[in-house]
């Protein structure tokens, strides 16, 4: 009996020690996570705004149609640098006193401006090869165009300030494409405004 408890008592030692080892089979030791953390879905707030951008957008492009008649009535240009300056300016002014990434608003204005240009050329040359498309009722010779799309631009401000936090993420350019869909579809938008839509949403995301 006392040989047989000498060897148990090695074996019981060994099967604590080798218990004390770290087995590939097994769970192991406990390791701590190097999996990075997801990124913050943006807020509900910031999702809004940017879809009321893309509204707007739409709002600008749709108002394009009544500067392109004016020009077509006067012979008006409708490349416009100086008032295109002051826009920018007055923007990029406005977006300081707001606490508005400068950057950001300057490359939408940018963008929207060039997106009214696309659509006012598309519209004369369209009038050109069908005058009895033009509408039948337009603004006078002094008529502008602009109201509409200086109440777009104070809406825009506001709206790129929401959005801001979005803009810079990664799942702006989903997001966005989302809400294009959507007021294409809500607005009706042809050809020509859908391609003026897409040009003044072309650098909206900072990515």
């Amino acid at each position: 009996m006392t040989a047989l408890r000498r060897s148990v008592v090695p074996l019981v030692l060994l099967g604590s020690l080798t218990g004390c080892t770290s087995d590939p089979g097994g769970a192991g030791p406990a390791r701590p996570s190097t999996a990075s953390a997801p990124a913050a879905a943006p807020s509900p707030v910031a999702e809004q705004a940017l879809r009321a951008l893309v509204r707007l957008a739409a709002r600008r492009v749709a108002a394009a149609d009544t500067e392109a008649a004016a020009e077509w009535d006067t012979a008006r240009p409708v490349d416009d640098p100086v008032r295109e300056k002051a826009v920018l300016d007055a923007a990029e002014a406005q977006a300081a006193r707001d606490g508005t990434d400068q950057e950001i608003v300057r490359r939408v204005f940018e963008d929207h401006i060039e997106a009214e240009k696309d659509v006012r050329r598309a519209l004369h040359e369209r009038w050109e090869e069908d005058p009895t498309l033009l509408p039948a009722r337009r603004p006078g010779p002094a008529a502008s165009g602009r109201p509409v799309p200086d109440r777009i631009d104070r809406e825009l401000l506001a709206a790129l300030r929401t959005a801001a936090p979005l803009l810079s993420g990664p799942r702006c350019e989903t997001v966005l494409d989302r809400d294009k869909a959507l007021v294409a579809r809500e607005t009706g938008l042809d050809a020509v405004h859908g391609d003026g839509l897409d040009r003044a949403l072309a650098h909206t995301c900072d990515s």
